[in-house]
């Protein structure tokens, strides 16, 4: 599952979880590409000690036998941790789902947490460019997403994306056990608390949240790449 941050995507891996065939990993290339960038980012020791920082490692973990004894390995993969250096060919190999938010909401969720964000920090152009990548990899559109289209009905939607990888619904994804999940990444602490307080996807989204002067470049940017995805997101009916 391939999304930028503030995109719904910690409610998504936790609707996987609860899945009893289900095994998740929470951004398996945060520490490397901390490692590798030197950015800084709350709680970024703490990341560095605790998750791989081999990039190579973590690509064959991705490959590799699925934890837990499941069947299904949900990866919540973050498109602005890969960065160039890291190998992407692995992609061809895997069910590759793009998940996909309104620019001004993500912005607006994530000034909440961490200032002045950059196109690079909010990933959609990274978003695009391995969307682009994996569908010349595999010869066809991969399956995209719209996080307002799950909150608009959670039910529908999930099924509706289970078709579309040939995996089987379970009422069981749409609610979670309150507090966070086992594998939450140590970040989690500082990125979390309201998927924490969550015990199932949340109301469809209100208005567009207000977004300040210094902040409308960075829509402006981001807003294209949001308008490519989306004219390949699956039904709503």
């Amino acid at each position: 599952m391939w999304s930028g941050p503030r995109n719904l995507s910690t409610a998504m891996m936790y609707a996987f979880a609860a899945r009893n065939d289900c095994a998740v990993w929470d951004e398996p290339y945060y520490a490397a590409y901390l490692a590798v960038t030197g950015l800084d980012h709350p709680m970024k020791e703490e990341i560095l000690q605790l998750w791989e920082q081999d990039p190579g490692l973590v690509k064959k973990r991705c490959l590799g036998v699925i934890p837990d004894e499941k069947s299904v390995f949900y990866q919540k993969q973050m498109t602005h941790h890969m960065i160039p250096p890291f190998d992407r060919s692995w992609m061809k190999d895997m069910v590759n789902i793009f998940l996909i938010r309104d620019p001004a909401r993500v912005i607006a969720s994530y000034l909440i947490k961490r200032e002045n964000p950059t196109l690079e920090d909010i990933g959609f152009k990274q978003q695009a460019e391995i969307f682009e990548q994996v569908a010349e990899q595999q010869g066809k559109a991969p399956v995209v997403i719209d996080s307002a289209d799950i909150l608009a009905n959670p039910e529908l939607m999930l099924k509706n994306l289970c078709n579309q990888i040939n995996l089987d619904f379970q009422a069981s994804m749409l609610s979670w056990p309150k507090g966070g999940h086992k594998n939450d990444g140590p970040w989690a602490k500082h990125w979390y608390q309201s998927a924490w307080q969550s015990t199932g996807f949340a109301k469809p989204a209100g208005k567009v949240p207000f977004i300040p002067d210094e902040s409308q470049k960075l829509l402006e940017q981001a807003q294209p790449y949001y308008d490519q995805m989306s004219a390949y997101k699956i039904a709503t009916k």
